[in-house]
């Protein structure tokens, strides 16, 4: 592996107002280290910085609850709720700079699909349909997801403002940017999906309908945030408790979706699917991110499966994406982006990391 070969891939990029030196960046991924009141810990702080350390362009957190009532998903996830939440992620947003690395946090409603939250016991979605499959015991679940109560207009306006109050938050806690989460089953993908929207307002039946809360979400962020900040917003197809599920109008649904989205106030739309350069349906020859780039007018994030840097380099190259996120491949190498650079082999994935709870381990931080 020789540095020519990943040039697009370790090239700077612009953001909006946020200039990357690569476009490297760290996926979201659910690791319950905060306090049990969501509060970011020193742990926490040592695992971000560990890839800004690395070399990583950007970082974007795990899905922090945006509000004190319906959206926390899991037992001990971070929140950017209220100003307890805001003061403990400066130290962690300011490590992550200090060592040369964008920090964006992810904005994340649980909806159907929450497991465990200390404000409420009940769920709240676009209509009461339970999500399918089960809870995951690496956050503490069991057995099905709970049912979750139709949501009222009057519910609707405060989950947009609870994602509103919490960029808020954000901007002030020293993040970069924020990302909302429309993507792998929580709120704002339940709306975008037709077997959990039932409803028969404004707020479901058509696509144009079901993405509404998401461009809706979108503009009251933006609003809150100004332009001189970062705002994205995280799509997917498949689910955390549906994995296979495609999109029913395929890439209608996809020119309809990526379009809004693009029109809202985003600066970037970023795609996962389980492999970022698989045809999204079909019959259909372009991936996700390729139909997020034909359809939208903003840059583009893919994530999935791309931890092989001449894979990633070539859908880059390709021009499907404009940057890409790592996962599993970021966990087995918190320096990815210099090894890719020095040429030197990359460390297989080991999932026994994430067992058997999903929080960060002392281990992780000395690779």
């Amino acid at each position: 592996m020789s540095t020519p070969n990943h040039t697009t891939l370790l090239s700077d990029f612009q953001i909006g107002p946020l200039k990357l030196k690569n476009r490297i960046g760290l996926a979201p991924m659910t690791r319950i280290s905060a306090t049990e009141d969501g509060q970011a810990t020193e742990i926490m702080s040592k695992y971000y910085k560990s890839f800004a350390d690395g070399g990583f362009g950007f970082l974007i957190t795990e899905g922090a609850y945006p509000d004190d009532a319906y959206s926390q998903s899991y037992f001990n996830q971070s929140g950017i709720a209220n100003d307890r939440h805001t003061a403990a992620w400066k130290q962690l947003t300011s490590a992550v700079h200090q060592a040369g690395s964008k920090i964006i946090v992810q904005l994340m409603h649980s909806g159907a699909q929450g497991q465990g939250n200390i404000h409420k016991k009940e769920l709240i979605g676009p209509s009461d349909v339970r999500a399918k499959g089960e809870q995951l015991p690496i956050y503490h679940g069991q057995g099905p997801y709970d049912i979750p109560n139709q949501m009222t207009k009057k519910d609707i306006q405060d989950v947009i403002r609870g994602f509103a109050e919490s960029a808020k938050r954000a901007k002030e806690a020293g993040f970069d940017g924020v990302e909302i989460h429309g993507a792998n089953g929580y709120l704002l993908d339940n709306f975008l999906t037709d077997y959990l929207n039932k409803r028969t307002d404004e707020y479901g039946g058509s696509t144009d309908n079901r993405v509404r809360l998401l461009v809706e979400v979108t503009k009251a962020v933006r609003e809150q945030v100004g332009n001189g900040f970062v705002v994205g917003m995280r799509i997917s197809q498949g689910k955390v408790s549906d994995y296979h599920h495609k999109w029913a109008g395929a890439e209608k649904d996809a020119e309809i979706i990526f379009g809004s989205l693009s029109k809202a106030g985003l600066d970037y739309i970023h795609v996962t699917e389980y492999d970022a350069t698989k045809p999204a349906f079909e019959g259909s020859a372009l991936s996700l991110a390729a139909l997020a780039k034909k359809y939208g007018t903003v840059p583009v994030i893919a994530n999935g499966n791309l931890e092989n840097p001449e894979k990633a380099e070539q859908l880059l190259a390709r021009g499907e994406a404009d940057l890409i996120t790592l996962g599993k491949g970021a966990l087995a190498n918190h320096d990815w982006p210099k090894r890719v650079a020095d040429g030197r082999p990359l460390n297989e994935f080991n999932p026994s990391i994430l067992g058997p709870l999903a929080n960060i381990k002392e281990e992780e931080i000395r690779v």
